[in-house]
């Protein structure tokens, strides 16, 4: 398995940076809020609702990556809805990439099974994608590229 050399042996075409955030579903942004700032003195970044996943968001940086808070913003959203069969907790795991198009590309090409064939916007600026729950041992992987 070779990784540092151009052999071509489980070579990649992109690469994972570091753990970007995870993400945690909330029915109460300002409630949960409360325990990471005040309980354990982090600082939330401000909020930003992404209308296309139906979700406020508040990320909370801690180290080199952050908590991402999730609440709905419609019944039918993925939150609302992860929240109904789970309730609250962590939704997901982000991954920081280097290269999100090369990275669906190569997953793709591997016959993993992904949610987004393509990018698509996310908070904070930056272009996500996720990889099925299914091809990950049952956690929904997120990947990150923030420019």
């Amino acid at each position: 398995m070779c990784q540092d050399c151009n052999c071509g042996v489980n070579a990649r075409k992109f690469k994972v940076l570091r753990l970007d955030h995870i993400g945690i579903a909330v029915k109460d942004m300002e409630q949960a809020k409360k325990f990471y700032t005040e309980v354990l003195g982090m600082t939330a970044m401000g909020e930003e609702v992404v209308e296309q996943q139906k979700v406020k968001v508040c990320f909370i940086p801690c180290g080199d990556s952050e908590v991402e808070l999730l609440e709905s913003t419609s019944p039918d959203g993925p939150v609302a809805k992860f929240i109904e069969k789970n309730g609250e907790g962590i939704q997901h795991v982000a991954l920081r990439v280097d290269n999100i198009e090369a990275a669906l590309a190569d997953l793709k090409e591997q016959g993993v099974r992904l949610i987004d064939e393509s990018p698509r916007y996310g908070a904070g600026g930056a272009s996500i994608a996720f990889v099925h729950p299914k091809a990950t041992g049952g956690i929904l992987l997120e990947l990150s590229e923030r420019k």
